[in-house]
């Protein structure tokens, strides 16, 4: 007997997406006000992409589920993207403006710690002052158009974002993706 899915995927979909970046959101400002160091840390970016597989996992399978068990790669790539994107797009927005309106002080703050981070790594190579000197200027900017963007850095960061999670939504669709059977009843091979 087959059951037919009454759940609207996007919808479902969409509902995934503002509930991760709401998970983001409040990992975000625990660390924040908790710990600050750990932000500019390669372990809170490994805990960060650790507690974003979950999700990813968890709602994917939620959303196999509620589609009756069975959906075809393009439902699942499409539903799988939507929720990415509105997850990355809800924390994208969410720092930027907490850098301008909640916490000026969140992008002076991480700007110095990751310069000095990298200049740390920078004399473990054995680089050069001047060499040092002219990387930082370089990195400078880098994080001055990454904290303070303009519209059209920030319409061409999220658009990197969305072609990466793109490419997530594929490699997920790809594991998740579970078609009908041919003969529900067993009855032939």
């Amino acid at each position: 007997m087959e059951t037919q899915s009454t759940v609207n995927l996007k919808t479902e979909a969409l509902k995934n997406g503002v509930i991760w970046g709401v998970i983001n959101i409040v990992l975000f400002l625990i660390v924040w006000y908790v710990v600050p160091d750990l932000m500019s840390s390669w372990l809170f970016m490994g805990i960060t992409m650790a507690i974003g597989i979950a999700l990813a996992v968890f709602f994917c399978l939620d959303m196999r589920k509620k589609a009756g068990g069975y959906w075809s790669f393009g439902e699942a790539l499409w539903n799988i993207f939507v929720m990415f994107l509105l997850a990355a797009l809800i924390m994208y927005v969410f720092t930027i403006l907490f850098g301008k309106f909640i916490d000026t002080t969140y992008p002076t703050v991480m700007k110095e710690e990751i310069l000095v981070k990298t200049d740390k790594m920078y004399e473990s190579l054995g680089m050069e002052a001047d060499k040092i000197k002219e990387a930082r200027e370089l990195q400078e900017q880098r994080l001055e158009s990454q904290f303070n963007p303009t519209f059209g850095e920030a319409v061409v960061g999220f658009g990197i974002t969305a072609i990466i999670y793109f490419i997530g939504a594929l490699i997920f669709a790809l594991i998740f993706k579970k078609n009908k059977p041919l003969f529900l009843d067993g009855t032939e091979e």
